[in-house]
């Protein structure tokens, strides 16, 4: 029997502690900002032009109809399964983009037996686009892909792999139907099931034009082999996807996720028109697209961005016509390579490991985590190991995949989730009035709309209002950079001919001929490229009996592809290259005016400042006097010299200093740490030619400077 005081006891209750009204915490806000602007201090501006609050309620997400909804219901916000991760967690599908059938074999086996359970088959160039090795040129073979022509290369390159039960992804493109051809012909030479082969042999034209400028064939054509190839599948491989829907492309252009996001799904509307102007209805084609996206380093966006995109693609589907199942998204996740750098690479792992995080918090079907290396050479079995490693910590130690739709009920995820479906259905429905994607890339629009959102990113890294971790804030100038390895061109390309001759030289000619004879006519299209890859024919033979009727293909602006941190490589390449040339970093000299308390934190600031376009800097004890530290200056030999002290005793020093500078070497440069706008046409008019400071446009300034030294 309870005791009388446990039956006195009651639910702890918080009725004593009323909210505090937000009116009462602007107050105590405002008075902390002292009277600067609170949407100018608190709220973030972002380049999805979301306007980020320092606080959300409630009743910021009381209007959203989609807020009841529950994981595995449409319009599937909170996941398209009912038990999320808690019933399987996303695929472990690492690239592995290793050159030959027999690397790539090495390093799968070894990376499917440490904890990767998905295939994930990059292509080089030649092989993407249906060229055999022979037609290529030297430097494109295997170069960031497997190099592959035949189905003996596809079965050296998966051998022990049991694609009955091992899921593959490829992006094939505009080799789709040949690969699809090879894996189908390996398939049924080892006697396997087609109806259990799973994963995705992806075309995804229109991101190929963003991303290339070119098809090498029309469009039409394009998307009557992507019917037929859906048509086979829906027959044959009811597991396999067909079409993809790259975001990468507008990722690596600098694109906002809301234009990524909103350029996927119109790809995607234009691909599903096009089926069912083939005859396919949108049960048969919806639930055969793959999406995948690039995963930025905005934590909190890319979550937002995951669910919003589940749930347009549920809109848009049932506008279609489609039933529930079709209504889900599946989605392949990739961690950004605009984010990577070359400079200090092993941050990459910790950019890599945050953007995989959001991926999965946000609910992603399968998931690629870039090794540190990959932006420098094929990643080593290192590299890999930690890449893997990283998706088994998040499986196992953050124990997110104990929790249904972990980020569900925030008021900051599901305000942000609405805000970026918001965003991105404008965007859509703008390519929309040009009359879907493929017309607003022929005229340039999205291509437009990405480079401008560049260029923000641009200017703002170039002051550093947007950061990249040792490369331009916080550089290590004593790093070991990270060698590529030497490739042979030649010798490759003379290993892939040779063992291209000997497939060759191993076809049924007269059943490969009659085969290809088909595939010319457009007769049986899949089924007959089948057969010609199990009589011996190659991708680039299958290819070109595929398009010999085809009108050329389209050309049009790329998306131009760039990384955030190339610019500050590249100042760091300069500087590197003449340390090589003379055997000494180029040298800045600081005049640290002062006590140790005086001038050290302006010094600091401008070391660090220089480092990042890898100049040293000559870092003195405070001097007393100006004409101490102009005699010390001059002395150093250095032809910048830095003015380093407080505003306050800079009119005091400012002018004489750089005046006797300037009267003894005209030619040197006097820049001065800080910018003291009192100040500033005086100190220029006594020779100051420019201010470090944290707004200013380092990547400019230091570019000015290695022009000086004669660097660049």
């Amino acid at each position: 029997m309870s005791s009388p005081q446990a039956a006195d006891l009651t639910a702890p209750t918080f009725d004593e502690f009323p909210p505090t009204p937000y009116e009462e915490w602007r107050k105590v806000v405002d008075k902390f900002l002292k009277g600067a602007p609170f949407e100018k201090r608190l709220v973030t501006k972002t380049y999805e032009n979301i306007d980020l609050q320092p606080m959300y309620r409630q009743e910021d997400i009381a209007n959203l109809p989609q807020i009841d909804s529950l994981p595995g219901f449409a319009p599937y916000v909170r996941g398209a399964s009912a038990i999320g991760y808690v019933g399987g967690s996303w695929d472990v599908a690492q690239e592995i983009p290793c050159s030959t059938p027999a690397a790539f074999n090495e390093a799968l086996q070894s990376d499917l037996a440490r904890g990767q359970n998905a295939i994930n088959l990059v292509l080089d160039h030649p092989t993407l686009h249906g060229i055999d090795a022979d037609q290529a040129e030297a430097g494109d073979v295997g170069k960031g892909g497997l190099s592959l022509s035949s189905v003996a290369d596809l079965a050296q390159a998966l051998a022990g792999v049991d694609l009955e039960t091992m899921p593959i992804y490829v992006q094939a493109d505009t080799s789709a139907l040949s690969f699809t051809a090879l894996l189908a012909a390996l398939i049924k030479q080892q006697g396997k099931s087609l109806a259990q082969l799973r994963g995705a042999i992806g075309m995804d034209p229109l991101g190929h034009l963003a991303h290339y400028g070119h098809l090498p064939r029309d469009l039409n054509g394009v998307y009557d082999v992507m019917a037929q190839l859906t048509g086979w599948a829906k027959a044959n491989a009811p597991q396999l996807q067909t079409i993809t829907v790259q975001g990468h492309p507008y990722h690596n252009g600098g694109a906002s996720t809301t234009q990524e996001l909103a350029f996927a799904l119109a790809t995607a509307v234009d691909y599903l028109r096009a089926m069912q102007e083939r005859g396919l209805n949108i049960d048969d084609a919806a639930p055969r697209v793959r999406f995948a996206f690039s995963i930025g380093s905005n934590f909190f966006m890319e979550i937002a961005r995951m669910r919003a995109a589940r749930m347009l693609w549920a809109k848009i589907v049932q506008a279609f016509g489609g039933n529930a199942e079709s209504q889900k998204m599946h989605i392949h996740a990739r961690t950004s390579a605009w984010n990577q750098s070359m400079y200090d690479p092993h941050v990459n792992l910790l950019r890599g490991t945050t953007e995989a995080f959001s991926a999965i918090i946000g609910g992603c079907d399968s998931l690629h985590i870039s090794p540190f290396d990959e932006l420098i050479r094929t990643p080593d079995e290192f590299s890999r190991r930690i890449a893997r490693n990283t998706h088994t910590v998040l499986r196992e130690e953050t124990h997110i995949t104990h929790t249904v739709d972990p980020a569900g009920g925030s008021w900051y995820v599901e305000h942000l989730t609405d805000a970026v479906a918001r965003q991105s259905w404008s965007i859509f429905q703008e390519v929309e009035k040009q009359g879907g994607m493929a017309k607003a890339l022929a005229a340039n629009w999205p291509q437009g709309q990405v480079a401008d959102i560049a260029a923000k990113r641009m200017a703002n890294l170039a002051k550093r209002k947007d950061i990249f971790v040792g490369t331009n804030m916080y550089p290590n100038l004593k790093e070991a950079r990270l060698e590529a390895p030497k490739v042979d061109a030649a010798a490759m390309k003379a290993e892939r001919m040779a063992a291209l001759n000997q497939a060759r030289s191993a076809a049924q000619q007269a059943q490969k001929q009659t085969a290809l004879a088909q595939l010319v006519k457009g007769e049986n299209g899949v089924e007959a490229a089948i057969n010609a890859a199990l009589a011996g024919a190659t991708i680039g033979e299958i290819a070109q009996a595929a398009r010999t009727n085809a009108q050329p293909g389209p050309t049009m602006n790329a998306v131009c592809a760039q990384r955030g941190a190339l610019p500050f490589e590249k100042l760091r390449e300069a500087t590197d290259a003449y340390q090589a040339r003379t055997g000494n970093r180029p040298q800045i000299f600081l005049a640290t005016m002062g006590p140790l308390t005086q001038h050290k934190g302006r010094a600091d600031f401008a070391t660090a400042f220089l480092g990042v376009g890898g100049f040293e800097t000559i870092y003195p004890a405070g001097f007393t006097s100006t004409d101490e530290a102009a005699d010390a200056a001059l002395k150093s030999g250095a032809s910048i010299v830095v003015i380093c002290s407080t505003d306050a005793t800079y009119p005091e020093l400012v002018p004489p200093l750089a005046q006797q500078l300037k009267q003894a070497n005209a030619g040197l440069t006097v820049l001065l740490a800080g910018y003291p706008t009192d100040h500033i046409d005086a100190f220029k008019a006594a020779g100051v030619d420019d201010f470090i400071h944290i707004n200013a446009n380092c990547q400019a300034l230091l570019t000015t400077l290695q022009k000086k030294m004669g660097i660049a």
